[in-house]
């Protein structure tokens, strides 16, 4: 065996333009099959993690700016929904619509407490907002219906900004802080973990009405639906939530800039599809890369069997058996694609662990929900040792094919080869 990997080191060094073309090609397939089924990974993670801070039943609706003149009324005025909205969501569609809520803010906030002051946003929201959008509840409750109906001055704030007012999020729980004047007190504590920005906490929705004079302003309708999970049904209640809105704002129930409606479930099921054929798209790409390499392989192989014919001819009229000869050749095959391979498969996840500490950065807010664009972009070993195998075993059948049809020459016609 020493021998033999003495013969290959010194044939490999003979020809090392050769043997680093090689090698290259191998590199550079398993090097960007990595790198592009990281990528695909990264943001079918970020995907999937989205998907899951939503519940699935939902229907979030937000108002727009009409495209079309209706009923006398020019286009470009703005829809503005009210609490008549939530009460024609509620009753209107039964057996469609479980419960209807709004929300509402207010944003430029002064908060204090003691001398640490904050400023950031005031949500008003309704019991349900917490469930509907996944809120996280670490210490104490979410707001309730009492604090709706009694308008009580209770507030939900983040851990972060518990923890800079007060110092630890434990002692702000039933503590009084100051916004804009008035005094609230703090009910629960929500994690907001990886969440950027300043202050933002949640208040009743009716509190938040009347404090900040809003009058019945909804700014977006949150509708826990029923069986509304496929394009059909999905594409039947818009139509019908699009007529009901439009008496009420008159506006033409075909203009759909005036109402932007989105359903989670279908939503969900659409972006799930998408990802479904960019993996796909990923895979077919790599597997054309690494098929690159193969060929590479392939031909460098040929060329090296054919060169070396003439020194096979000379090994056998020396008596070396034709096996011995092939397996020297399979070997320098598997060495060059497996240490080549190995380096790209390094350097393939070097680069996806780049790509996650600096993409993973990035984060959109939609709502109060903090959306990761791009997350955990790793490949699975068992994908990227396989990748690795095929190359191996493609290096093999490149070597071999070649290798035993040299060896089956006969010494004399093996020894005239030029």
């Amino acid at each position: 065996m020493t021998d033999m990997l003495q013969e290959i080191w010194a044939n490999l060094r003979h020809n090392k333009l050769r043997t680093a073309l090689t090698g290259f090609s191998v590199t550079v397939g398993i090097f960007l099959l990595i790198v592009l089924l990281g990528s695909g990974n990264g943001l079918i993670h970020a995907f999937e993690h989205n998907s899951g801070q939503m519940a699935m039943d939902v229907v979030r609706v937000w108002p727009g700016i009409t495209s079309e003149p209706y009923d006398g009324l020019e286009k470009g005025r703005t829809v503005r929904l009210d609490n008549r909205d939530l009460r024609l969501a509620a009753n209107a569609f039964p057996g469609r619509v479980v419960r209807a809520t709004g929300e509402v803010s207010q944003s430029g906030v002064s908060v204090s407490a003691g001398k640490e002051h904050l400023t950031g946003e005031l949500k008003g929201v309704f019991a349900d907002y917490g469930a509907m959008n996944k809120v996280q509840m670490e210490l104490g409750r979410f707001v309730n219906d009492r604090d709706l109906g009694e308008r009580r001055k209770v507030m939900v704030v983040g851990r972060k900004s518990a923890e800079q007012l007060f110092g630890r999020a434990e002692r702000a729980l039933g503590r009084y802080l100051t916004a804009d004047s008035a005094a609230y007190r703090i009910v629960g504590i929500y994690s907001d973990k990886g969440m950027m920005g300043g202050f933002q906490a949640y208040v009743p929705f009716t509190t938040l009405q009347l404090v900040y004079r809003k009058g019945n302003t909804v700014e977006g309708l949150l509708l826990r639906t029923r069986a509304i999970d496929t394009e059909a049904t999905d594409s039947v209640f818009q139509a019908d939530l699009r007529r009901a809105m439009a008496r009420l704002h008159r506006f033409a129930p075909s203009d759909r800039s005036a109402l932007w409606v989105y359903n989670s479930t279908t939503g969900a099921k659409e972006s799930a599809e998408a990802m479904g054929i960019l993996r796909t798209a990923l895979w077919v790409v790599g597997l054309l890369t690494l098929l690159s390499g193969v060929v590479g392989i392939s031909n460098i192989m040929l060329i090296t069997v054919r060169e070396r014919t003439h020194e096979f001819g000379i090994r056998k009229a020396l008596g070396a058996r034709s096996w011995s000869i092939l397996r020297s050749v399979l070997m320098e095959s598997v060495l060059i694609t497996g240490l080549f391979g190995y380096v790209g498969l390094v350097l393939g996840v070097a680069a996806t662990e780049y790509m996650g500490v600096v993409a993973g950065r990035e984060i959109i807010m939609v709502a109060d929900m903090e959306m990761p664009v791009f997350l955990n972009p790793t490949v699975d070993l068992g994908v990227a040792l396989r990748a690795l195998a095929v190359l191996i075993g493609a290096g093999l059948l490149a070597g071999f094919f070649p290798a035993r049809k040299a060896v089956r020459v006969k010494p004399v016609e093996a020894l005239r080869a030029s």
